[in-house]
């Protein structure tokens, strides 16, 4: 018989989901044994937008507490692709630097919103045009990208992430499986976009959802995505890298969301529980 690959879930969660102060934050990954955190803003600043001295306290605190970064949870790609590129690039490269100040390997990104109505296929070239630009940079700053399948971009559906991430054909250049983002668009995370990605599914975003544009957030397990599905698959195949919760439970908007210190704990448990059924190893 081959022996089953190993397999290790390592878990991080956008923290700002639990409260915009970096301590309270902290605190409660703490409680939960979390040991990494998607650092998207502190103090309701985004990451981007924070100076050098508070930058500089943010890694303090971090390290005080064992703490380290996953992945720089930053908003690049997430304006109109009609929108001038030049001063996005710029903050992309500074997204890049903010990766190096913290010493994590992973920056998440976007492909861009598609003008509403219209055809995404026409304005693909332009799109692979500013993320092979991107990708070039990550190379260089040996930093991979990963990108989200976030709702009206021009990577929301799996065969656009895949025409994605084959064209562009980076090894720095790999996909976040985010289930409750598929859902939305009218898409089944489980089996219809994990069988069409699971080859370049290198990050998880943990949330689950009820099956259409309105449907309600819920804690894994608890909505359409086939968390345990997606995850025992992954697993099998094995899938070591980052599950990061993005419960969502209170608000989800275009910018991000909201859980609170007690759905967050629910979000989490529900992510354990699932773990601890299919008997992966986590930590």
């Amino acid at each position: 018989m081959f022996a089953k690959p190993e397999s290790k879930f390592v878990l991080s969660g956008f923290a700002d989901e639990i409260d915009d102060d970096l301590d309270t934050q902290l605190s409660v990954l703490q409680e939960l044994g979390i040991q990494h955190i998607d650092l998207r803003s502190v103090d309701g600043i985004n990451i981007l937008d924070l100076n050098d001295a508070q930058l500089a306290d943010v890694r303090d605190n971090l390290d005080r507490n064992g703490v380290e970064i996953a992945a720089i949870g930053s908003p690049i790609g997430k304006i109109d692709i009609t929108d001038e590129f030049e001063p996005h690039y710029k903050r992309f490269k500074h997204a890049l630097e903010v990766a190096e100040y913290f010493d994590t390997e992973y920056v998440r990104l976007f492909s861009y919103w598609i003008p509403e109505d219209e055809n995404p296929a026409d304005y693909r070239e332009e799109v692979m045009r500013r993320m092979q630009t991107k990708i070039d940079l990550a190379e260089e700053a040996d930093i991979t990208l990963l990108h989200e399948n976030e709702k009206d971009i021009y990577g929301d559906t799996p065969t656009r992430c895949r025409d994605l991430v084959t064209t562009l054909d980076s090894p720095n250049f790999r996909l976040i499986f985010d289930p409750a983002n598929f859902l939305e668009i009218g898409v089944r995370a489980y089996p219809d976009a994990l069988l069409q990605l699971v080859e370049y599914v290198e990050y998880l975003h943990i949330k689950d959802a009820e099956f259409g544009e309105r449907g309600a957030i819920h804690p894994a397990g608890e909505g359409d995505g086939h968390l345990p599905e997606v995850l025992e698959i992954l697993q099998q195949r094995g899938f070591s890298g980052f599950a990061a919760l993005e419960p969502h439970l209170s608000h989800a908007g275009k910018k991000g969301g909201y859980s609170g210190p007690e759905a967050f704990t629910v979000a989490a448990a529900a992510l354990t529980n699932i773990l601890d059924n299919i008997d992966a190893e986590y930590e």
